[in-house]
């Protein structure tokens, strides 16, 4: 039981994703009840996996595909910290879909991509070897892009094309990474940093920078953010996806993997390539931010919060030091829960009153009192106020900055947060003191059904408790401590 554990857990995403493809459409109860039960036994494992791991118990399936080529699915406290995210909100994004789409074309299609793109992350946290990851990786790219394209119109093919544009070249480059390193070390796994002989330092340091130019594009690093903003043209579901759990946490959560797990952080600082990192992170976080306060539109101000948010995990990993690593790695599944309710109340917002600008927030906190509510804990968490998951995520992140002697972090968090205020203030405002407008006030949307705000409520109040319990052993950021202290530490 326990060496098929990690390989149960996968098909508990990929069996709904197959069979839902067969589908008829007017199987709808079928259909839901093979997503959402997947969802529920991949919770019921996930929760057995915590206890059992946060004992010390490591989990590993290993399939052979060829002499000498096999998978390799390894359950550790790294890969478990992302997938009780993606757990988590895969149930919660099901139940948001279902009451989002409602009796909509093309479902089946749909639910199997989103299945299988779900599987696909699980597949990217389980993996202990680099072909493996690159195997799932890819296959997330193929399962996303349908989900991006969903609506089949002018704009959303267009952003589909985009998003294709910078992931296959990524993925070439990541190909060639591990080709060229695997080809001097042989195979590699993850358990520990290996002894990578044979490599000149000028060689390493290609190579590294070939493995963070293949991984950037979905941790939508600067200048390969382009493709994110763009796919906002998909179904709001798609975007909560996309945004809290799958491709742009795969990307950083790829970059962990490859500073811990491959290089090792300590060679990392050697090659001179930490700092850059650092660098490299913290201009994505000022610019992600800037370019959120100049749009109009409320999804794609998410979009490029998002660019900047995803860096502080990137940062945290590149800092070389224990506090910003936990800073770094509690933020992966603080920004996915602040996210996701952010983007959940922005399809509610978008479906059931019309609202997809900025300017027509006016009054709708009266109006949709839960949904703008949810809205506003999200945002607070972004900005980083006390007691929210955000601030957490940057007070270990400026303390370990400090830690390591790279002070100037400090003021980029600084003004990263002043930015964060300055842009989710003016939303929070509009909901909250300025008057309704004429259509709202005659006709008060609706936020039913439950399935739309249920799910917000749900996230946002995890975003807040996650802040509030930080200290319990069980948080992400007890979770985090316990991945450094354990794993990486020596």
């Amino acid at each position: 039981m326990t060496a098929a554990l990690p390989f149960l857990v996968l098909m508990t995403s990929l069996v709904p994703a197959l069979a839902t493809f067969w589908l008829p459409e007017n199987q709808a109860a079928t259909r839901n009840g093979l997503n959402l039960g997947g969802a529920i036994l991949k919770l019921v494992l996930v929760a057995y996996m915590l206890y059992a791991v946060g004992q010390g118990a490591v989990f590993e399936t290993r399939l052979e595909l060829a002499p000498g080529l096999f998978l390799l699915l390894r359950i550790d406290a790294l890969a478990l910290l992302f997938v009780t995210l993606s757990a988590f909100l895969w149930l919660l994004t099901t139940i948001y879909a279902i009451a989002y789409f409602g009796n909509g074309p093309n479902l089946s299609r749909f639910f199997g991509f989103f299945s299988l793109c779900v599987a696909a992350t699980t597949g990217i946290a389980f993996s202990g070897t680099l072909i493996t990851f690159f195997l799932f990786y890819e296959l997330l790219t193929l399962s996303t892009w349908p989900l991006v394209v969903h609506k089949q119109n002018e704009k959303s093919f267009a952003a589909g094309g985009s998003y294709l544009g910078f992931a296959l070249p990524a993925s070439a480059a990541l190909l060639v990474a591990i080709i060229w390193l695997e080809s001097v070390t042989g195979p590699i796994e993850f358990a520990a940093p290996r002894e990578l002989s044979g490599l000149d330092a000028f060689d390493l340091r290609l190579i590294l920078a070939l493995f963070v130019l293949g991984l950037g594009v979905k941790a939508a690093i600067v200048p390969l953010h382009g493709w994110l903003p763009a796919a906002m043209a998909a179904p709001a579901p798609v975007s909560a996806l996309l945004h809290a759990v799958a491709v742009v946490k795969a990307g950083a959560f790829g970059i962990v993997r490859i500073i811990y797990d491959v290089f090792g952080i300590d060679l990392v600082s050697q090659l001179g390539m930490a700092q850059p990192l650092a660098i490299l992170a913290s201009i994505t976080i000022l610019y992600g931010s800037l370019r959120a306060l100049q749009q109009d539109d409320i999804k794609r101000r998410l979009a490029f919060s998002t660019v900047s948010q995803v860096s502080y995990i990137v940062l945290g990993a590149a800092l070389a030091g224990p506090i910003a690593a936990i800073g770094g790695l509690a933020h992966l599944v603080h920004q996915g829960l602040m996210k996701i309710t952010l983007f959940f109340c922005a399809g509610i917002f978008a479906e059931r009153a019309g609202i997809e600008k900025i300017h027509h927030l006016d009054g709708v906190g009266a109006r949709m009192p839960w949904t703008a509510f949810c809205f506003s804990l999200g945002a607070m968490g972004m900005i980083g106020i006390p007691p929210m998951a955000g601030f957490v995520s940057k007070l270990y992140l400026g303390v370990g900055a400090l830690e390591t002697g790279a002070g100037w972090v400090v003021f980029v968090l600084a003004g990263s947060s002043l930015l964060n205020a300055a842009y989710f203030l003016p939303l929070l405002y509009r909901m909250w003191f300025l008057p309704a407008r004429e259509d709202l006030e005659t006709q008060p949307p609706s936020e039913r059904p439950l399935g739309l705000i249920v799910p917000a409520v749900v996230t946002a109040t995890a975003a807040l408790g996650v802040g509030l319990l930080a200290g319990a052993p069980i948080s992400p950021l007890g979770w985090a401590t316990l991945i450094i202290e354990r794993d990486y530490l020596p």
